[in-house]
């Protein structure tokens, strides 16, 4: 493999796609040119990190161990925390421990929470003691609160400074602190007296002192603060990020926005997968007896309405034994009553993510997905009554019926089940919440029901009534 390409970040890119289809090239490639790979790892960390990832694990390992200690760590960081520990897992002790170290706290501790307990413990016990000790407490926090997300990394400074003593000070400390948006002013005891953004501490008086410049009593939270209260916070403040104090408002850390992006990012996976009853921390990787676990109890739920269902349907044999098309048709009703409330149930259930819809509009927003449904249904009811009409008069599907009375039937199914599918998607999650619940928790499978038990009982009944 032959490339003539001098610009790491160039390279870098193209190397990603190759490694995606032919990763042994890739391989090879970077070990008879070990100075392009750590000109890559230098210039940018998330495109050797993405190569990395494509990789197998030896491999991977072996190209880590080829990097100075603060490029590895810098490409390290960048892989999602369970490859990384994977990785980590592959070095020696004292290499891991050392990547670590280089490390910021929260990527560290994101990797090491990662690890087996005995590897772990291990490695934390080599790990410089003040920063395993920093570690260890962000260990302690729920990993989707704010102690789990901040950074113990933040510029602060004591509340007596100038301006230009302040900026002096940043100066010196700009290569250990990734984030310096603000820089939180404290008192002799750590405890958060106000803050001030970079910008404004540069643009600020040099003679003016910290407390005149710096914003009094700024909004923190503590270190339990869940991360949608964080998010919302930074949304309702425009802010860049949010300090993290303890009860006596000593200053522990700040939870920056990309933190937040990606815990919010995190839980609406979580959202989407407990919306089908799959776990909402279930991952790719998880364990199949986990898994299984907590798929099973939603999938029994599953099995137990479904019955439901076919004790409904069993009531109208009657009905399906004279027209056996309605048995041909059942399918189609369901299947748009099921599609039409997925959709009315991703719009709430996106909305009440973001705190979109105050108590007082929710009526409002499920009667919006009402009319919707109404409005879909009729639509589509003229569209699946003509082509069941067409089909039947070519002979194509058998009725014993006149097609103009099957097509009546089919026409009154699809507006009745897409005006429950309204109802039931917009409804379902608003309720759950109503009742303290997740308003995702397996909101799909509700809705199922719903729609399967209207779209094949509802077209039985409609069909034993006029056929």
């Amino acid at each position: 493999m032959k490339l003539r390409l001098r610009r790491p970040r160039e390279l870098g890119r193209l190397l990603l796609s190759l490694a995606r289809l032919r990763p042994r090239e890739v391989e090879e490639y970077l070990d008879r040119r070990p100075e392009e790979w750590e000109a890559l790892a230098g210039a940018s960390p998330s495109d050797a990190a993405h190569i990395l990832g494509e990789l197998s694990d030896q491999a991977a390992s072996d190209l880590l161990t080829d990097l100075e200690p603060t490029e590895a760590a810098g490409v390290l960081a960048e892989l999602p925390p369970r490859i990384a520990a994977e990785l980590l897992e592959e070095l020696e002790r004292t290499e891991a421990a050392g990547l670590l170290e280089e490390m910021s706290t929260e990527s560290a501790t994101d990797i090491v929470a990662e690890l087996e307990e005995a590897t772990r413990t291990e490695l934390l016990g080599i790990v410089e003691p003040a920063a395993a000790e920093d570690i260890r407490r962000l260990l302690g926090y729920p990993p989707d609160s704010a102690g789990g997300l901040m950074t113990t990394e933040v510029a602060r400074l004591p509340v007596g400074l100038t301006a230009g003593e302040a900026v002096e000070r940043i100066r010196r400390m700009h290569e250990e602190i990734e984030n310096l948006s603000y820089v939180y002013v404290v008192d002799d005891e750590n405890r958060l007296e106000g803050v001030i953004s970079f910008r404004d501490l540069v643009f600020t008086r040099p003679g003016e002192g910290l407390d005149e410049a710096m914003v009094a009593n700024p909004v923190a939270v503590q270190p339990e603060t869940d991360r949608e209260e964080i998010a919302d916070l930074i949304q309702q403040y425009h802010l860049f990020g949010l300090p993290v104090v303890d009860s006596e408002r000593r200053l522990l850390g700040m939870v920056a926005t990309d933190a937040v992006i990606d815990a919010v990012a995190q839980e609406a996976s979580e959202d989407f997968g407990a919306s089908v009853g799959a776990g909402a921390g279930e991952t790719p990787y998880t364990p199949p007896i986990v898994s299984m676990r907590s798929r099973a109890p939603w999938l029994g739920v599953n099995l137990g309405l479904t019955l439901l269902i076919a004790l409904v349907v069993n009531g109208f044999t009657g009905v399906i034994s004279r027209e056996p098309v309605l048995a041909a048709l059942m399918p189609v009703i369901a299947s748009l009553g099921g599609n039409a409330g997925s959709q009315s149930l991703a719009v709430v259930i996106r909305a009440l993510a973001v705190d979109d819809i105050p108590g007082s509009r929710a009526r409002d927003v499920v009667v919006r997905q009402l009319v919707v449904g109404i409005l879909n249904g009729l639509v589509l009811a003229l569209a699946a009554s003509a082509l069941s009409f067409l089909l039947i008069s070519a002979g194509v599907l058998g009725s014993g019926s006149p097609a103009y009375r099957v097509a009546a039937v089919v026409l009154a199914a699809v507006v009745i089940n897409l005006t429950v599918a309204g109802l039931a998607g917009g409804g379902i999650p608003i309720l759950l919440r109503r009742l303290g619940l997740d308003p995702a928790l397996a909101s799909s499978i509700f809705l199922t029901m719903v729609t399967d038990m209207v779209g094949f009982g509802g077209f039985l009944l409609v069909g034993s009534l006029l056929l």
